[in-house]
């Protein structure tokens, strides 16, 4: 079998890491391009005869910067993930910062330039030969730019946010990446990484999970004044761009970056409130099965055995690329270059971020792909699930620039469509009945991590957003309200919860996208809905799958489950659908 590198290939982009000349020179185009925008946007006039020639050009111009941003972006983010103690990259990220700021001041301008257009000249305008693929996203623009303050004040929140809204993700980052945990050891205590620390939560041995779940909290907590500082500051930005653009609900945001009706998710949580006691049911009997009256947050992605066997990196390859062959040949073409090509940075060492993500090189139309690999069967599921995303651009390539940024939920759709095809597959070819059961409980405790953990994490940022509207939130109080919504969302099913979730989840830090939490539970239900298709459709559902991916970046998730699914997904129906799969996979556990 041959052997794959669990390292990337970064220099294949750009030699020589964060002290790269070659991407201090592509910075530097970045930088003209962008003047370059600028100027060419003063040419652009609304009455002209000429204005959709113009706009067409200047559209061209402004997806070849695009690219390139995005591609700067994603080299940076490898370094700073690779490395937390590269301070070049540190550098780095505060120069691509302010790049993206010119950048999005040069888009919000456009995006009101559009908006001046009289809406019966503006139809005749994207039916315009070079513009029709992109009306959608062009009338998109325009209606977000309605919703949005006077362009000097727009442009003014952008440049702003790069050393205040931005900078304290940034801050987080920083301060976990230097965040370490001892862990006593069967002959020595160690020093870990937080990524690797959180690695051992999935331990057989339950007094390890303890002792490491322990560890952690009391590094969180040393630190949980800072990690309050970042979570209120990024919130209180967030609420004070909110009041001066007169929006009402903290939903407004987040549901028009996913391209979502309020209706459809209500649709989505009502069906999951309603539908959690087979799930409860199976925590229940997991703490049976682990000999303890009750589990804790800490015993939740316990394993029940420790039959199941670890695969080395080159074996969790070959698993992914021949289970992805069975549904799409070209998924696994695909799976095979990244892999052979070394876009996939897996290796179990300090240094590194915690976490995992794919992130895309549209410019050089290539994917890298960052996480811990250990071997475990949720290793390889995580693995899967980044390649997923990875494909998803892949068969994106080919579209228009503008047309290529889909949004989080169906991203998510991709990416868990390709986990459960290896999910299902590794319960299928298991050798012993024990491991069945196993990996069988694997899968069902994804669901549990998208019906009641990221529930969790949706209610707790819900109420959390209503108690900063009226100030600074304390540590303590937001233990409370962590606790709080842990407790409503697992249905009172444990014992101990983990009050420091606040603090841990990177995912409430970020600043690209508030509530970054409801699009997993989405793109895991529409992907069931996707899988199950597959299934029945066979070799001809491959072109069907890649018509559908195309569709992502340009109609919202309503129109695109209508045209491709021909479901409405404002409707409980579709959901409870979704969500009875899995109770199928829990009644299966629970009679093995």
């Amino acid at each position: 079998m041959k052997e794959y590198n669990p390292t990337w290939d970064l220099d294949s982009l750009f030699p020589g890491g964060s002290a790269s000349q070659q991407f201090r020179d592509y910075l530097g185009q970045i930088r003209t391009e962008i003047k370059q925008l600028e100027d060419q946007f003063t040419t652009l006039e609304v009455e002209a005869d000429t204005f959709s020639t113009m706009l067409t050009q200047f559209i061209m111009e402004l997806e070849k910067t695009m690219f390139k941003l995005r591609e700067a972006g994603a080299f940076v983010s490898c370094l700073s993930a690779q490395d937390v103690t590269d301070e070049g990259a540190k550098t780095l990220v505060a120069e691509s910062g302010t790049l993206s700021a010119s950048f999005n001041g040069v888009l919000t301008t456009f995006m009101q330039k559009l908006a001046e257009v009289p809406d019966e000249e503006w139809q005749a305008i994207i039916r315009h030969e070079a513009l029709q693929e992109i009306g959608y996203v062009l009338s998109e623009y325009r209606n977000k730019a309605r919703d949005l303050l006077a362009v000097e004040q727009e442009v003014l929140i952008n440049d702003l946010a790069v050393d205040g809204y931005h900078a304290w993700n940034q801050m987080y980052n920083t301060i976990v990446g230097n965040m370490t945990v001892e862990i006593k050891g069967e002959e020595k205590i160690e020093s870990y990484s937080i990524g690797q620390a959180s690695n051992l939560l999935t331990s057989s041995n339950r007094a390890t999970r303890k002792q490491v779940f322990d560890q952690l909290n009391d590094a969180w907590k040393e630190q949980a004044s800072l990690f309050a500082q970042t979570l209120n500051h990024l919130s209180g930005f967030r609420l004070q761009m909110y009041k001066h653009r007169k929006w009402e609900n903290v939903l407004k945001e987040p549901l028009s970056i996913n391209r979502m009706k309020q209706e459809t998710l209500d649709a989505m949580w009502t069906a999951i409130a309603n539908n959690k006691q087979p799930f409860v049911a199976y925590l229940n009997k997991k703490a049976e099965l682990l000999n303890i009256d009750k589990l804790s947050f800490y015993d939740v992605d316990a394993p029940i055995t420790d039959q199941v066997k670890k695969l080395s990196y080159t074996e969790g390859a070959k698993f992914i690329i021949d289970q992805f062959r069975s549904f799409s040949p070209k998924m696994a073409d695909f799976a095979e270059q990244a892999f052979e090509k070394r876009w996939i940075e897996a290796e179990d060492r300090p240094g590194k971020r915690p976490g995992g993500f794919c992130t895309s090189f549209p410019d050089s139309k290539e994917t890298r792909i960052f996480m811990t690999y250990s071997g475990t069967a949720s290793n390889v599921a995580t693995l899967a699930h980044e390649l997923g995303h990875a494909y998803h651009q892949h068969v994106m390539n080919d579209v228009h620039g503008l047309n290529q940024r889909y949004a989080m939920n169906v991203a998510e759709t991709a990416s868990t469509f390709a986990e459960m095809i290896v999910a299902d597959a590794a319960v299928e070819q298991a050798e012993t009945a024990e491991e069945k059961k196993a990996l069988l409980e694997d899968k069902v405790n994804r669901s549990v991590a998208f019906f009641m953990n990221i529930h969790a994490r949706f209610i707790f940022e819900l109420n959390f957003y209503k108690e900063r509207e009226k100030g600074f939130v304390s540590p303590a109080r937001l233990n409370e309200l962590m606790v709080e919504a842990q407790k409503e969302a697992y249905q009172d099913a444990l014992d101990e919860y983990d009050p420091y979730f606040w603090a841990s989840k990177l995912h409430f830090h970020i600043t690209g996208t508030p509530f970054y939490n409801f699009p997993y539970t989405f793109g895991y239900l529409f992907s069931l809905g996707i899988y199950a298709r597959a299934k029945e459709q066979g070799e001809s559902f491959e072109d069907d799958y890649i018509a559908l991916l195309e569709d992502t970046g340009r109609m919202s998730v309503e129109e695109l489950a209508m045209k491709h699914l021909q479901v409405d997904l404002t409707k409980p129906d579709f959901w409870e659908a979704a969500i009875e799969l899995c109770i199928k996979d829990v009644e299966a556990f629970l009679k093995l």
